[in-house]
């Protein structure tokens, strides 16, 4: 009879323990649970995919009308042409001695006792820049034995006047008008050199016969010369007319001068050079380009064409230096430049500037040697990753990418060999070709654009907004 209470003791127990199991397994269901939920779904994974095989290289990109407008992306068509192969020389604008600048001295001793044109002020020749208080004895002599050689030579004439009745009645001897003659034609030479000491001491006609009626100079007005005594070559145009512009004073007011002392320096810069820093090794192709008058292309920096006439960007090498500067190993050649320039008015004064100035550089491309039946693209229409290069031809909305062979390139052109990848013909995107290939790129990896996307100028694809 004791048998039945023992079955309920141990029916008890089983319960304890089943119930216990179950809270146990219900307060830490966080821990196990993952692990009954990840098993099945990494083996669907691994059953679904199986092992991944390489896909080809997505080589067609597509880009509409607004997209393309994004990278401002231009086609054109392509063509076989001859390119000439080109030398890259840096170079520098600079005066041309003898011809741009030039120095004004004083012609006499004497003091400054007016500036009439200062640093920055244009003159058109004849112009006054210095007045100059004589103070030259040297001078002074000079005018005054001039002066007397006149007055001595109008004596000498009165006197052939009275006594030439008097040698006709023989009254005087004949011997003595020989001697009068011979008195004029002393005068006269002395007349004649000290005229001409005047003019070397820069007194003029009108000046001179001043000093022949008595009336000395004390003072003397220095102008600007013309444009001729600078350069021949340079014709007075409507934009400078012949104007001068003072580019430094050497003296100021109340300064003693003597001859031949620095007053100023003025400029016309209409005439200047392009000088350029060769190497030696590249003196034959320089000295072949003179030769053949082959025409070279100059890149101002810090120029602004829009705001000047166009010019025509086809210069030629003048000449060469045969000396070579002992620091930089280089030598020097020179192209001629004509410069433009923009004339206004400001308190009643002209004022002048130059496109051109002097210490402005630049880059000089001189041809090399001709390469023919070649296609040319602007640079920024190729896209190199290491040893390969990829133009994007367009058809529509759909640019597909093809790998060509370069085979020169500079700072703006990409030559391309004519090998049957690009025929003519074609219609080449011109630029952007590094934002076309992260656009492939980026299709490639998505399977093209999705809804809500667009592309940015840089070529990265980005969600609406």
């Amino acid at each position: 009879m004791r048998s039945k209470p023992n079955n309920l003791i141990n029916i008890g127990v089983w319960l304890a323990v089943i119930i216990g199991l179950g809270v146990g397994a219900w307060l830490t269901r966080s821990h196990w649970q993952p692990l009954l939920v990840a098993a099945p779904t990494e083996m669907h994974d691994d059953d679904a995919h199986g092992p991944q095989l390489p896909t080809e290289e997505r080589k067609t990109l597509e880009l509409n009308k607004q997209a393309r407008a994004n990278l401002n992306l231009t086609s054109a068509p392509v063509k076989l042409q001859n390119y000439w192969r080109k030398v890259q020389i840096p170079g520098v604008v600079v005066d041309r001695p003898g011809v741009t600048d030039r120095g004004i001295t004083s012609p006499l001793e004497g003091v400054v006792a007016q500036v009439h044109a200062f640093e920055g002020d244009v003159v058109r020749p004849g112009e006054k820049l210095f007045t100059l208080r004589l103070v030259s004895e040297a001078l002074q002599q000079a005018q005054s034995d001039l002066y007397q050689a006149v007055r001595e030579t109008e004596i000498v004439r009165k006197e052939k006047e009275r006594i030439g009745n008097l040698i006709n009645a023989g009254i005087v001897a004949g011997k003595r008008i020989i001697e009068l003659n011979q008195n004029v034609r002393r005068q006269a030479a002395l007349i004649d050199a000290h005229q001409q000491d005047l003019i070397a001491r820069g007194l003029n006609q009108e000046q001179i016969e001043q000093v022949k009626l008595g009336s000395f100079l004390s003072s003397i007005d220095i102008v600007a010369p013309s444009v001729k005594a600078a350069d021949a070559n340079i014709k007075s145009s409507p934009e400078n007319s012949g104007f001068f512009e003072i580019q430094k004073l050497e003296v100021g007011l109340g300064h003693q001068v003597t001859a031949g002392k620095p007053l100023a320096i003025i400029a016309n810069h209409k005439s200047l050079y392009i000088k350029g820093h060769a190497f030696k090794k590249e003196a034959s192709k320089l000295a072949r380009a003179a030769e053949k008058s082959w025409n070279v292309e100059v890149e101002f920096t810090e120029d602004n064409p829009e705001d000047w006439e166009p010019i025509e960007n086809k210069f030629q090498i003048r000449h060469l230096a045969n000396t070579t500067d002992p620091t930089s190993r280089t030598f020097d050649f020179f192209i001629s430049l004509t410069n433009q320039s923009i004339v206004y008015e400001k308190e009643n004064r002209p004022f002048i500037v130059w496109r051109f100035r002097p210490g402005q550089r630049v880059r000089i491309s001189v041809p090399v040697d001709e390469i023919e039946d070649v296609i040319v693209v602007p640079a920024e229409a190729v896209f190199q990753s290491g040893p390969e290069a990829f133009v994007f031809q367009q058809n529509g909305d759909l640019f597909n990418r093809i790998a060509v062979k370069v085979v020169h390139q500079d700072r703006s052109n990409i030559v391309i060999a004519n090998d049957g990848s690009v025929s003519p013909g074609f219609y080449l995107a011109q630029n952007s070709a590094a934002s076309l290939n992260r656009i492939l790129k980026a299709q490639s990896n998505s399977g093209g654009l999705p809804p809500g996307f667009h592309v940015h100028a840089d070529g990265s694809i980005h969600g609406d907004h």
